[in-house]
């Protein structure tokens, strides 16, 4: 049977639950809700209507005041960052020929309708595909010296939040991370078995709510 994904409204929910509970530091990252004129001027600016996942996660949450690990490998950007990383990009590959793909890449280096979403520690974005066709919302890596990366994505930013939602909740990993809590009490993900970060402990993040 097909497990049925969870909005990203009620993933945020559970999230935002499992983080007032437990790292009420890291809650206080997340900003207030973007507002209608913030996500009607990116649209305008893109060119093409926020994918409605993104529009909702905004609704609940416009990206982090700061970046950090509240979710396995990305960490979410407001509208405004998700406006001036697309317009960097746009603007280095129109310069650099990183629209085009090349013959032996799958990808280009960057495309108009990716929508970048979130930003990995190293910097790199991760987009959402809007191109059309069966694969339209998928989450991809995007923004450094190669194309494109879309191996082994994630179907949607819905499935991501819900995987996540799931981990904190419910117990268990998101496709090999695991959630833990850092000595400060900061949500961090990484490899079942991890002991210590930066020289100081980890202990494994508690399940549920209580």
């Amino acid at each position: 049977m097909t497990q049925q994904i969870l909005p990203s409204s009620e993933s945020w929910r559970r999230i935002d639950s499992w983080l007032a509970t437990h790292s009420p530091s890291d809650l206080a990252l997340l900003n207030a809700p973007a507002t209608p004129d913030e996500a009607r001027d990116a649209e305008r600016i893109l060119g093409i209507p926020l994918p409605d996942d993104l529009a909702e996660s905004l609704q609940c949450h416009n990206g982090l005041s700061t970046w950090a690990t509240l979710l396995p490998e990305q960490s979410p950007l407001s509208v405004s960052g998700i406006v001036d990383r697309w317009q960097t990009c746009m603007d280095v590959a129109t310069e650099n020929d990183g629209l085009t793909t090349r013959l032996w890449d799958d990808e280009p280096w960057w495309h108009p309708l990716w929508v970048p979403w979130a930003e990995s520690a190293d910097g790199a974005a991760q987009v959402i595909d809007q191109r059309p066709g069966p694969d339209a919302g998928r989450l991809g890596w995007a923004g450094h010296s190669s194309s494109g990366d879309f191996t082994d994505s994630w179907a949607s930013l819905a499935s991501l939040l819900h995987a996540v939602a799931q981990a904190l909740l419910e117990g268990g990993g998101v496709r090999g991370l695991h959630p833990y809590l850092t000595a400060q009490g900061e949500l961090w993900w990484d490899e079942e078995g991890c002991r210590e970060l930066n020289s100081q402990p980890l202990r494994l993040a508690p399940i549920g709510l209580s």
